[in-house]
C-alpha cells in the first residue's frame, strides 16, 4: 500500500474503533471492504480479524467487571462453535460468495444501525441460543455478526453496561475461534500485510480509547444511524 492509502486506513481504522466503541459493531464492517480492494475478500476477512481481536480484547477488559459469567457461558459458548465453523466454511464458500455473503451481513447491520429493527426482536430460550450460533457462524464466514448478536442479547435482560460488556466478551471468544483457522490459511498472505496490519492495530485501539474517554458526549442515536448509512452503502456496493 502507498502512504496515501495507509493514511486513509488509519483514519477508517480510528473511526470503525470509535464506532465499536459506542455501537458495538464497526471494525469488521468498515475495513474488510476497504481492504478487499487491494487484497481480496478471503485475505482481507483475516487481517481484519487481528486489529478487530485486539480492540475487542481492549474493550473487553475496561468492562471486565460488568460482564455476565453465566449469558457468556451459555451464548458465548455457542457462538464460538458457530465461528469455529464458518471459519472452517470459509474456503470452499470461494471468494465471490463471500463477498455477497458479507454485503448482505452488511445491507442487515446497516439497516439495524438506522432503524433498530434488531431491538425489536426478543427471542428466548433456544432460539436466542441459536441466534447466538448464527451470529458467530456469520462471524466466522465474513467477520461481521453484530447485528444478528445484539438481537439475540436481548433476550437476557440484561442492564445496559452488562449487555454491552457480555456482547463483547462474546466477541472476543468469536475471535479466539475463528482467528487461529484464518491465520492457519492465509498465514503467508497476512505476513505480507505487515505493515496495514499494524496501521489498522494503531487505529483500532487510539479509536477505542477515543470512543470510551470522549465520544459518549455526542448523541449516539444520530452517530449510530449515520455510521449505519455508510454500512448499507457498502454493503450495497458489494452485490453490484
Amino acid at each position: 500500500m502507498t502512504a496515501g492509502e495507509l493514511a486513509v486506513l488509519l483514519a477508517v481504522a480510528v473511526l470503525a474503533g470509535v464506532t465499536a466503541s459506542l455501537t458495538g459493531f464497526g471494525i469488521g464492517s468498515l475495513l474488510t471492504p476497504l481492504v478487499a480492494l487491494r487484497t481480496g475478500m478471503p485475505v482481507a476477512v483475516a487481517a481484519v480479524a487481528i486489529p478487530h481481536a485486539a480492540a475487542t480484547a481492549l474493550r473487553c477488559w475496561t468492562l471486565r467487571t460488568a460482564i455476565d459469567a453465566g449469558v457468556l457461558r451459555r451464548f458465548g459458548t455457542v457462538s464460538a462453535a458457530g465461528a469455529l465453523l464458518g471459519a472452517l466454511l470459509q474456503a470452499p464458500l470461494g471468494a465471490q460468495r463471500l463477498t455477497g455473503v458479507l454485503g448482505v451481513l452488511l445491507l442487515l447491520t446497516g439497516a439495524a444501525a438506522i432503524t433498530g429493527w434488531n431491538a425489536q426482536l426478543h427471542p428466548r430460550g433456544a432460539a436466542a441460543l441459536a441466534l447466538g450460533a448464527l451470529s458467530g457462524l456469520f462471524g466466522g464466514l465474513a467477520g461481521n455478526q453484530g447485528g444478528v448478536r445484539s438481537a439475540a442479547m436481548l433476550s437476557f435482560s440484561l442492564e445496559a453496561r452488562a449487555f454491552v460488556a457480555t456482547a463483547t466478551a462474546t466477541g472476543l471468544l468469536v475471535d479466539a475461534a475463528r482467528t487461529p483457522v484464518y491465520l492457519s490459511l492465509h498465514a503467508g498472505d497476512v505476513l505480507l500485510l505487515w505493515r496495514p496490519i499494524g496501521v489498522m492495530l494503531l487505529g483500532v485501539v487510539a479509536g477505542t480509547l477515543l470512543g470510551e474517554r470522549v465520544l459518549r458526549r455526542l448523541p449516539t442515536t444520530a452517530f449510530r444511524r449515520a455510521i449505519g448509512t455508510v454500512i448499507l452503502l457498502i454493503g450495497a456496493s458489494l452485490l453490484v
